[in-house]
């Protein structure tokens, strides 16, 4: 079956494999041009995205029930899609080599039931568990989350920072829920 015939099936049914369908779609398609623009096909092709563009592309292919959503302010832009059981948000500061990417979703509220042990949890599961993302306290919640300055981001890179943030929520929010839910 060729790439092409398997996106269909892998945007339906997001699992592991479609995860790796859509990176290996995504650095078929796409060469790095400049930290805000990319292009897609030849590296002389003739269309152009833009960094938002190759944002929205990921979301689209990741959401579980139209649910994407985006706002755009003098902050930058901040998208809001559902996947799985979480909500993904996905800011991006701007679109200069300075600006950045990141990507987070909460996966319990605090207080937690014996934080000393949910900390030293997550504590390892950032070491060994997370890849380019992280456990992290944002206000009264634990958040998985993973941050990148777009200067010489590359497609790809969005994909994985989006998919790894978007997929590790998914996997312990109810895990983490059942073991430390409210105190």
């Amino acid at each position: 079956m060729e790439l092409g015939e398997r996106i269909p099936q892998a945007i339906s049914k997001p699992s592991a494999t479609s995860v790796s369908i859509i990176f290996e779609l995504l650095e078929q398609l796409m060469t790095y041009d400049t930290a805000s623009d990319y292009t897609m096909g030849e590296p002389d092709g003739d269309y152009t995205a833009s960094v938002v563009e190759v944002i929205e592309t990921v979301i689209s292919s990741l959401e579980t029930d139209q649910s994407a959503m985006v706002s755009k302010s003098d902050d930058g832009f901040v998208w809001k899609f559902c996947y799985g059981s979480v909500e993904i948000f996905v800011h991006l500061t701007g679109t200069a080599e300075d600006d950045t990417l990141t990507v987070w979703s909460s996966v319990l509220k605090l207080p937690a039931k014996n934080e000393a042990t949910l900390m030293r949890k997550l504590l390892e599961m950032n070491w060994s568990e997370t890849f380019e993302a992280r456990f992290c306290i944002l206000g009264d919640q634990i958040v998985v989350s993973a941050t990148r300055d777009i200067e010489d981001l590359s497609p790809a890179e969005v994909s994985r920072n989006i998919t790894i943030v978007a997929t590790i929520a998914d996997e312990q929010d109810d895990i983490l829920q059942a073991e430390f839910g409210a105190a």
